[in-house]
């Protein structure tokens, strides 16, 4: 099975496709998108990671998309921009009638580190290690997308099958706010 991982970002959008067969893995294609470089303008800025995420989707067929949820920031601004080119990767996989599931950072980390608070050099050395890859991006992003697309494998490896249905494209697991807040209390900020 073929899976993106993606770290959606408004000036950095990591990516990686790897191959899970089983527990055995394999990178098909990594990167960056750097869409600041691009256009100043958030609006062209989205579009950007939008056609980017197209290409990688045409270029490699993945069956499976996974990317990182986002709960928390400390700038409401950053969490808007983060939160549209999320939106931006999402559509691109939605419109390709890809499945796409979410992880926390803490999920992703504790999937491939064994430590829900790692930093992001022990995400990197970890995919290094896993994947077998001598070179990553300058960029944490890129290590970052293909650790939640180790994520998923791990998740689908786990439960014996893909908990996606491919057949109908909606996903059958069923989660809930409720059930988030029980699972996560330290998310939760009392006012």
């Amino acid at each position: 099975m073929k899976i993106l991982g993606i770290d959606p970002g408004s000036v950095f959008c990591g990516y990686g496709v790897i191959d899970a067969n089983g527990k055995k893995l394999s990178v098909i294609e990594y990167g960056t998108i750097e869409v600041k470089k691009k256009a100043e303008y958030l609006p062209l800025r989205m579009k950007e990671i939008y056609d980017r995420i197209l290409s990688v989707i045409d270029r490699t067929a993945p069956d499976s998309a996974a990317i990182e949820s986002v709960f928390y920031s400390k700038n409401v601004q950053s969490l808007i921009k983060l939160s549209m080119a999320r939106s931006a990767a999402i559509l691109a996989v939605v419109n390709r009638n890809i499945d796409i599931a979410e992880y926390t950072a803490k999920d992703i980390k504790r999937s491939v580190t064994g430590r829900g608070n790692a930093n992001k050099e022990q995400v990197r050395y970890m995919m290094k290690a896993i994947l077998n890859i001598a070179e990553t991006s300058n960029y944490y992003d890129t290590t970052d997308a293909l650790a939640i697309a180790v994520c998923h494998s791990n998740h689908i490896v786990l439960e014996g099958k893909n908990s996606f249905s491919s057949s109908n494209n909606k996903s059958t697991k069923k989660t809930s706010w409720a059930k988030y807040l029980e699972n996560h209390p330290d998310k939760i900020v009392k006012l």
